[in-house]
């Protein structure tokens, strides 16, 4: 059983992260990393490649290299015979150099071959389309390569060398063990077998991506890119190189930077290594936002605000060697950010900085509220003056409200008679005439996960508790915020990552409607609201509608909101999925959804719609009009750039079960994901059942009942891993998708149970806005 002291990362997300180990997620990735951990000296390389002339020699399909030194194994043509495929290695020491009698190559430049070698203890075996191709002792001593020192090259023979393999290259696979003919027999590129690889690319169905996770940083040089399916590595200096990065990685030995003779250390080097890593990932999108580098893992939305004409949003990521801290980034637009150092981190008292809220007084200083969960426990709070918000300075005060315990604080009074509330999640502060005021979460610690220390039954189920103070320094405890209505949340539901404002009467902002908005999450089932009036006489918060973001599980997490200029409320929230491992195999996790812009309409429903700002991102409008669709019929939108587009669809005359659209389509439906309207059920569906290899694919459905002759405005925002729904302004869902093929970006409109009518489409390509 898990106990407190072996968790290290309870922000906001303070069971987020249990409930993601305790919960079932549909699929993994299609490989994991072989048991075999660090070392590999008996394998097998395998490769599918297609030489594009028969004259060239010495340069390497397939080469496994240690960067510290020059010793390699690898799958080399015609270093010592034309038109021969042979086992290469450093001085030759494991390769037999009498080849007279090895089989030339013939293949064409369009055909594809296999090539195997085989090494077992000192025996090396070379297939070709799994039949022998030779056989022999090798002479040298075999070689043990290990992962800190280890890359894969294709394209070089070896690091420093000037040789290169020119042609086309459709799957690479190493194993860390001795394969036989007939296994070797049965393999077809982008295919897996029985046997888990040490490292595996294929190129046709996941790009770049090096699918055990081993090999997390891969660069494409020279030129070399994937077209159609396979690598293309035409010209001199053509490559790929792959390695393992972490706290032991070795860097490109100075003996290959002759290739890049601008750069002039490793730091610059290494910084355009990452943004080429980043650019190659598959799932990092282009126009959400996601932290630029780092472990986003919790990647909550934290301390946003309006000031100066710009808008400023904080992130929680775990920095490496300091700790948890608030990156910081600001925006003109909403949509290009600027990135700002760090805003707060541990020190001065602090072991980490946790979930907060941001406030701009009247004389123009912003604050944070932060959540101290170690070292001094309570609410803390940093201040900036600067015009920008570039640096912060933290209260001597801090903590300003001290917890006793793990985000609970037990006070006894002069009477004798104890007060137990949570401090835990501070909300933004706001101020009412003079004075300061925030809530703080309650963190609601479910005993089945056997945390300690566990909340005391007065705490059970959400509620927040309200805070004044005339100094921002002392603060007084003046009770519970709202009372609980138990038809509307659960008793294992807490209140954490609060946000108190004012509600616009329109998604353009202007008066208040005088209506005020709770968001918050409880940790089991993720981003929910409160919308209800502001009792300020009493202070208190009189709840009169409830609403969730998510509903089949949390994922959709962490909201934070600001008030602009405009009178808009806007929020964002953190997408929860992040796929096992992203960080260490990737460089990077956590993903935000679209910024919303959220109102109240007359009935007193929340309404929401992305912000008007996205729409500067389009390019390439296409238009389609007037389309009916059969029942169990579909209509392809041709031309729709599948992994990176806006779609604005309405439907009209509704009679059919379900309606909607399949994106991230392959094209025979081997993966898609569906957002449809459900007519029986009143229900917004996305169904990610069959979107890809990795993620939650839980069905969501979102409750959406439309009125008579009411028609069907869905918009859909798809970027890259991320898809987005929203319908009618009423209600949206967001969620992670992973698709494991290259050719999964179709885009299909559909209709099942019944004829449907579509008035019109419309459809953009999104220019990316993030940096890389």
């Amino acid at each position: 059983m898990l106990k407190y002291s072996t968790l290290k990362l309870f922000p906001c997300i303070a069971l987020a992260f249990l409930l993601t180990v305790f919960s079932v997620r549909g699929k993994v990735l299609a490989y994991e990393s072989s048991e075999s951990e660090g070392k590999i000296t008996d394998k097998t390389l395998v490769v599918w490649s297609s030489p594009s002339i028969l004259s060239q020699r010495g340069g390497s399909a397939l080469t496994i290299n240690d960067i510290t030194i020059d010793r390699f194994d690898g799958i080399v043509f015609a270093e010592l015979n034309p038109k021969v495929w042979m086992p290469g290695s450093n001085n030759h020491s494991r390769t037999h150099q009498e080849q007279q009698g090895w089989e030339k190559e013939t293949a064409d430049p369009n055909e594809f071959v296999q090539i195997a070698i085989v090494y077992e203890g000192k025996e090396v075996t070379v297939y070709r389309n799994s039949e022998q191709y030779a056989s022999y002792t090798m002479s040298g001593e075999p070689y043990t390569f290990t992962d800190n020192n280890t890359a894969i090259l294709m394209g070089p023979r070896h690091i420093g060398i000037d040789d290169y393999f020119k042609g086309r290259i459709k799957d690479a696979r190493i194993y860390d063990k001795p394969l036989n003919k007939a296994t070797i027999a049965s393999m077809k590129p982008g295919k897996s077998t029985d046997i888990k690889p040490w490292a595996w690319w294929d190129f046709s169905n996941t790009g770049t991506y090096e699918k055990t996770g081993r090999f997390n940083s891969v660069q494409l040089l020279g030129g070399a890119k994937v077209k159609d399916g396979a690598l293309v590595l035409l010209g001199d200096g053509a490559k790929m190189f792959a390695t393992i990065e972490n706290d032991s990685f070795v860097p490109i030995p100075s003996n290959w930077s002759k290739e890049d003779p601008m750069v002039p250390e490793p730091v610059v080097r290494s910084s355009r290594l990452l943004r080429e890593k980043l650019l190659s990932d598959p799932y990092r999108p282009g126009y959400h936002f996601c932290p630029p580098e780092g472990n986003g893992m919790p990647g909550d939305a934290n301390g946003c605000f309006f000031a100066n004409g710009r808008y400023h949003l904080m992130y929680l990521y775990e920095r490496p060697g300091v700790g948890f801290s608030w990156g910081h980034i600001s925006s003109l637009d909403l949509v290009h950010w600027r990135h700002h150092p760090d805003s707060i981190g541990p020190g001065n008292g602090d072991v980490g900085c946790f979930s907060g809220g941001g406030f701009v007084d009247d004389n123009g200083v912003a604050y944070l509220s932060y959540w101290m969960l170690w070292g001094a426990k309570g609410i803390g709070i940093a201040k900036s003056d600067d015009r920008h918000y570039s640096n912060w300075e933290k209260l001597k005060s801090n903590p300003v409200i001290q917890s006793t315990e793990w985000g609970i604080t037990e006070k006894t009074k002069n009477s004798g008679d104890k007060i137990i509330y949570g401090s835990a999640d501070p909300s933004n502060i706001w101020k009412k005439d003079g004075k300061y005021y925030m809530v703080t979460g309650n963190l609601l610690v479910l005993k089945k996960y056997g945390l300690k220390p566990d909340s005391p039954e007065d705490m059970k189920g959400d509620r927040v508790y309200l805070f004044e103070s005339e100094d921002l320094k002392d603060w007084k405890y003046k009770g519970i915020f709202y009372e609980r209505n138990p038809e509307w949340t659960y008793d294992d539901e807490d209140n954490m990552c609060p946000s108190f404002l004012p509600l616009p009467s329109s998604p353009v902002g202007g008066k208040p409607s005088g209506k005020y908005l709770l968001l918050f999450i409880s940790h089991n089932k993720g981003c929910q609201y409160y919308i209800g009036d502001y009792d300020k006489k009493n202070d208190q918060f009189i709840p009169t509608n409830h609403g969730r973001m998510t509903w089949v599980d949390n994922d959709y997490f962490a909201p934070e909101a600001l008030i602009d200029d405009q009178g808009r409320q806007i929020m964002w929230a953190w997408l929860k999925d992040n796929p096992e491992d992203e960080y260490k195999r990737k460089g990077w996790s956590g993903v935000y959804g679209l910024p919303r812009s959220l109102w109240v309409s007359d009935d007193g429903t929340l309404r929401m719609r992305p912000v008007k700002e996205l729409q500067k991102l389009r390019y390439n409008e296409k238009k389609w009009s007037n389309i009916s669709l059969s029942s169990g019929k579909t209509k392809k939108l041709k031309g729709v750039v599948g992994d990176s587009c806006e779609l604005e669809i309405v439907f009209n005359n509704i009679t059919s079960d379900q309606i909607g659209v399949k994106v991230r389509k392959s094209p025979n439906g081997e993966e898609e994901t569906l957002l449809y309207y459900d007519r029986n059920k009143k229900e917004l569906v996305f169904d990610p059942t069959e979107s890809g290899i990795d993620g939650w694919l839980n069905i969501e459905r979102a409750p959406l009942e439309l009125k008579r002759d009411e028609k069907l405005k869905l918009r859909v925002f798809v970027d890259k891993s991320v898809i987005e729904i929203y319908a009618n302004d009423r209600q949206a869902i967001c969620r992670r998708v992973y698709p494991g093929r290259s050719d999964s970006l179709g885009v299909e409109l559909f209709s099942k149970g019944g004829k449907a009518k579509i008035e019109s489409v419309k459809a953009w390509e999104m220019m990316p806005s993030n940096p890389y």
